[in-house]
């Protein structure tokens, strides 16, 4: 396959985040970009602004919440999909497309409030359709990567202070299996196949001082196929952002494909 660069972020607000996108993209020229938390409907987003950039937007929006969408450069895209089978749900956060010969999803997983709560109950019911949806799925695209806010950290190592989470939403015991069962349909988390001992965050709350005291949480993923992630070469986060004027809480994560 041709070489292919992809990268996933939360930018936490298009509108207040567009200038700082269209820099990076212009230093890290990715073929594709997917984002979360746009936070546009589809009139608002800013299409003209991606083109002169070089790349075609496609989007599936919300006013003040969720929203996703997905940059391309230069390649072709179909079979776009904005929601997952049988699960009836007004938020945006599901968008996918052929690309080319890959079939990337972009998702933004529930964040789930608190253990026990309902919307901690919404985001195992949406994970459990992901599951379904991804069984199916990879059979028709063997080629296929998953990406984006997934507000699970998987493991100790992606979590400044386990025992400070423990048992608390995006790292109970519940979220993590969810997780795990998603690589056991046939999928690996890249950043963690070429790093297995590497203690790295995207996410860090905006209270506390957390990014400086790099207090956060590995919850942005690029999971790919069995078939796709031998070819994974580089899968690293971009934390440059994060430390600049009016950050989102979430950094880009960057994989390449040779």
């Amino acid at each position: 396959m041709a070489a292919f660069k992809i990268a996933t972020w939360n930018v936490n607000s298009l509108r207040v985040r567009l200038p700082y996108l269209l820099s990076w993209l212009a230093a890290e020229q990715p073929d594709v970009l997917a984002l979360q938390e746009t936070k546009l409907t589809n009139e608002d987003f800013p299409v003209a602004a991606i083109h002169e950039a070089g790349y075609t937007s496609i989007f599936s929006g919300q006013k003040t919440y969720n929203g996703v969408a997905m940059l391309i450069k230069q390649k072709t895209h179909q079979d776009i999909i904005t929601d997952l089978p049988q699960l009836n749900d007004p938020q945006r956060r599901v968008l996918g497309a052929l690309i080319e010969d890959i079939f990337v999803l972009n998702l933004y997983v529930p964040n789930g409030q608190s253990v026990g709560s309902e919307k901690y109950q919404y985001k195992l019911t949406w994970l459990k359709h992901l599951d379904n949806y991804l069984q199916t799925e990879l059979k028709k695209y063997p080629r296929m990567l998953i990406l984006g806010d997934f507000n699970i950290a998987p493991e100790e190592i992606d979590v400044h202070d386990p025992a400070q989470w423990q048992d608390q939403v995006l790292f109970s015991l519940v979220e993590r299996q969810a997780f795990r069962d998603l690589l056991k349909i046939g999928f690996q988390d890249c950043f963690r196949k070429l790093h297995p001992t590497q203690q790295q965050y995207s996410w860090w709350d905006y209270r506390l001082n957390a990014f400086k005291r790099n207090m956060g949480l590995r919850i942005d993923h690029i999971l790919a196929s069995d078939a796709l992630a031998e070819h994974c070469t580089i899968c690293h986060i971009d934390k440059t952002l994060r430390a600049g004027e009016r950050p989102s809480d979430h950094v880009p994560v960057i994989a390449e494909f040779k």
